[in-house]
């Protein structure tokens, strides 16, 4: 049967991306290398008027649409706004690094565009098969962004490992999929939850499905001992590509174990959470303590992600409404510090010059006063130094922790993040109390980057002295 057109509204700013993209990808045909702007601008114009529709379709319900396929409710909302927020600042880091090294090209700008999305369906997924496809869209985009220097044998190399491992995760969720479909015989998320609630937990099958579905689930995140991909990639990628990678898609991470544990699979909560509750800890303990080996800044944030996933997952498996929107809190605020660390390493490179190692940061203070400042700001949000937003972010997941009656994990993670602040204080000691080596150049960047930066580095602070306002609408969107 044939969806109403109605059922089509809440869709309309996906539909607006996909033609958008469209429209970018053939225009950007019949441009030359110095018209080539007109692509970047239309780009960041369709994530403006997308993050408005987003808001414009919100009819503060929870709609279900095109036979349980689509869903549009307060949680998609939120998110799907700072998806466009964080790509908008990703494609305005990136662009003078594209140019700088003739990479300025539209696919760069298309593939985003996909890429976010394929976030944005897996965050209004309602059903595994819509999961799926927005997964594999997203991943489809990222692998192409790895490989976009195609003279660079290293980013060929890291593409090629992220395809590969990638395409193993996605074929391990898709099993659990599978197995979960043959217990319950249905795709549908709720139908799902109700199968599962009314059959007996110990099934076979069904903790067999359970099993597959986590372990893809933590190849997408990048939790231990499924991270090996993630270090190589970060380093081996372009920086704006990685800028990408380890920004808004950990919205979208958020929201799809969301929608598979916490939404189809909540009666498995018992299940689920133990296996959490590893993956958690490991990722803490290999991130925070490997990051503190690496002297390339991009391979050391790596690590710190994984760390970090490892503090997102702690408030996912407290199994409280509290630990659900801390946990969205925290996945929201490392997007805009992930972004923002990584557009101060753009912004120190320049053309034939990568600015990541993190010797490149010496001195830094001596030659921009401003730029250090911004990664002081980043370095102490990361560690979780209050007042910025960092800190008060990890106390709400470790409050919801605590709340489960789980203190010694909320120790365990305290424990661990003293550790990593050691990698992150270092990047500040660097900065301020070493001195410049010789020949670094000054930095060079366009007003418009500067402002963005500056907007997106202060935001970490802003947020962290009066964080009510993000956090009230985390909790709104949990409901």
């Amino acid at each position: 049967m044939m969806p109403e057109l109605a059922e089509f509204f809440p869709l309309i700013p996906e539909i607006f991306i996909l033609s958008m993209t469209c429209i970018i990808l053939i225009l950007d045909a019949f441009l030359t290398e110095r018209t080539r702007t007109i692509s970047f601008a239309l780009s960041q114009v369709t994530l403006v008027i997308t993050a408005l529709l987003v808001v414009f379709v919100d009819s503060g319900i929870t709609e279900v649409v095109l036979h349980g396929l689509f869903v549009n409710d307060a949680m998609a909302i939120v998110l799907k706004v700072f998806v466009c927020i964080v790509t908008f600042m990703v494609f305005q880091y990136s662009r003078d690094y594209l140019r700088a090294r003739g990479l300025f090209k539209g696919e760069y700008y298309v593939l985003g565009l996909f890429g976010v999305l394929g976030m944005m369906i897996m965050i209004s997924a309602h059903n595994f098969l819509t999961i799926y496809l927005g997964l594999e869209l997203l991943s489809l985009s990222l692998y192409a962004m790895v490989a976009f220097d195609r003279d660079s044998a290293t980013a060929s190399e890291a593409a090629m490992k992220y395809f590969v491992l990638g395409a193993l995760a996605s074929g391990m969720l898709l099993y659990g999929i599978s197995m979960l479909y043959g217990v319950t015989g249905s795709l549908d998320i709720a139908e799902v939850s109700n199968a599962i609630a009314a059959h007996d937990a110990r099934d076979l099958p069904l903790v067999f499905g359970l099993v597959f579905v986590v372990v893809g689930l933590a190849f997408k995140l990048g939790a231990v001992p499924f991270h090996m991909w993630v270090p190589d990639v970060y380093q081996g990628a372009p920086t704006s590509v990685t800028l990408y990678i380890g920004s808004a898609p950990k919205l979208a991470a958020f929201a799809i174990v969301m929608r598979l544990l916490v939404d189809a699979m909540g009666p498995l909560y018992v299940d689920w959470s133990g296996m959490l509750m590893i993956l958690a800890v490991l990722s803490m303990a290999v991130g925070n303590v490997i990051a503190i080996a690496q002297t390339n800044i991009k391979r050391m944030l790596a690590y710190s992600t994984i760390s970090h996933i490892g503090f997102l997952i702690l408030g996912i498996l407290s199994g409280s409404n509290e630990g659900y929107a801390a946990s969205m809190f925290y996945a929201i605020t490392y997007a805009i510090m992930a972004a923002g660390g990584f557009g101060i390493i753009i912004l120190l490179s320049r053309r034939g010059f990568e600015a990541d190692q993190l010797d490149d940061f010496k001195g830094l203070n001596d030659r921009s006063p401003w730029a250090a400042f911004m990664m002081m700001l980043l370095m102490f949000s990361m560690a979780g130094v209050p007042p910025t937003v960092g800190f008060f972010a990890k106390l709400s997941v470790l409050e919801a922790v605590i709340s489960a009656d789980m203190l010694w994990l909320a120790l365990v993670a305290v424990a661990f993040s003293v550790i990593g602040a050691f990698y992150y204080l270092r990047i500040i000691k660097l900065m301020y109390f070493d001195k410049v080596e010789e020949g670094a150049q000054p930095i060079q960047a366009a007003f418009d980057t500067r402002f963005v930066l500056s907007l997106n580095s202060l935001a970490v602070l802003a947020l962290g002295i009066f964080p009510g306002a993000l956090m009230t609408l985390c909790i709104n969107a949990i409901g």
